[in-house]
């Protein structure tokens, strides 16, 4: 072979080569999934980041035409899950649906067995609810706020709350209303919301501060009382109860959030295509109706977008961890 045909010869090689990596994140990305998928909720069964979860899954099993398997790991706050979300294989066959609480974590835990910010990529958020007070009726007889805060004034340190696990919103949004209030409610940390909610509603504690996912339906049912959100503005799906914004705590905004993240290192085009399935499913009308019943709002904004907002949270939620003195109990 001349010089001249063995560089012809090469650069074709060459070329070939160049055009073979750069089409094999594609025949990657249209590859997936051959095979079913995990989601990884670090919370049990009957909570709120469950209650997103389930039926969210369901939806993109039917547009990936790969079952999703739903996989409950409970404890430590979501931060048990979290751990083995960001310890699996980063195939693009495991995902985190894990929430708020995970920001929070970062500077409530002393030891987490994972770095959110380098362990985990974000994907998109899947839903965003506002929290309401909600008490067991039989425990605290209350109407309203203001006979609220007169009967908890009146009990202190003989009162409690449960929430979904030491750091969730759930329990830094009562140390928030504690710090407001002048008051002292003891904290109950569970496994979950699910368990919480469970243990609220057969009279075993006095009150939640709680997500509109799994509470909304037990306020219509009669079955919990609800004395305000926990947001600057009311909710759309409870509009006659008001927020502890308006009556009297300026500024006073907590909202728990639902999202996707995958184990770092899953490929970028796996990672955006998933942010597009989950965009696709929160446009349909099974979603939609879905997420109106349990007063939420909508995710599915970019992995860029919504890493920018993770960031954001794990610096607001540190100063709320400061400043409220909380302690993993």
């Amino acid at each position: 072979m001349s010089i001249v045909s063995r560089r012809k010869f090469l650069g074709a090689v060459g070329a070939g080569a160049l055009l073979s990596s750069s089409v094999a994140p594609a025949f990657a990305q249209a590859g997936w999934p051959n095979k079913p998928v995990k989601l990884i909720v670090p919370f049990p069964a009957g909570g709120g980041t469950d209650a997103f979860a389930r039926p969210l899954g369901k939806v993109l099993t039917s547009q990936l035409g790969q079952t999703i398997v739903i996989d409950n790991r409970g404890g430590g706050g979501g931060t048990i899950g979290a751990e083995a979300a960001a310890k699996s294989a980063a195939d693009g066959y495991t995902f985190l649906v894990g929430a708020v609480h995970h920001t929070i974590a970062v500077s409530l835990y002393p030891k987490l067995g994972y770095d959110l910010q380098k362990d985990l990529v974000p994907v998109t958020m899947v839903a965003a609810v506002p929290n309401v007070i909600v008490v067991n009726p039989s425990r605290v007889p209350v109407k309203n706020y203001a006979e609220f805060l007169s009967f908890v004034k009146a009990r202190p340190g003989k009162l409690n709350f449960g929430s979904a696990g030491s750091g969730t919103t759930h329990h830094l949004i009562g140390e928030m209303f504690k710090g407001a209030t002048g008051t002292f409610i003891t904290h109950i940390p569970y496994r979950g919301a699910g368990p919480a909610m469970a243990d609220l509603l057969a009279g075993q504690i006095d009150m939640v501060f709680d997500g509109l996912g799994s509470s909304v339906p037990q306020i219509k049912s009669g079955k919990l009382t609800p004395i305000a959100v926990t947001t600057e503005k009311r909710s759309f799906a409870l509009p006659d109860v008001p927020s502890l914004a308006e009556l009297g705590l300026k500024g006073f905004d907590g909202k728990t959030w639902y999202a996707l993240w995958a184990p770092a290192g899953t490929p970028r085009e796996i990672v955006v295509r998933m942010q597009q399935e989950v965009a696709k499913a929160l446009q349909t009308k099974e979603l939609q109706d879905a997420w109106k019943a349990l007063g939420a709002e909508a995710g599915g904004q970019s992995p860029e977008d919504f890493g920018r907002l993770v960031n954001a949270e794990v610096t607001k939620w540190a100063k709320v961890v400061k400043d409220s003195g909380a302690k993993i109990d």
